[in-house]
């Protein structure tokens, strides 16, 4: 995976989680929802890693 599409996932989850976190004093559903969410754009990195690393190989480090 390119250093710019990492940086976009782990970015838009810390946004995610963090949101999460300040919708857990308005409404605990919200704060829940932007959790699964969140979790699922983790997840999603990890597959399109996956996948890239299925396709070309493993990035060297």
């Amino acid at each position: 995976m390119s250093k710019g599409l990492s940086l976009w996932f782990a970015t838009s989850s810390i946004l995610l989680l963090a949101a999460a976190a300040i919708a857990m004093s308005y409404n605990g559903w919200i704060a829940v929802l932007l959790g699964v969410i969140a979790i699922g754009n983790i997840g999603w990195g990890f597959v399109i890693k996956a996948k890239k690393n299925r396709l070309n190989g493993p990035e060297p480090e």
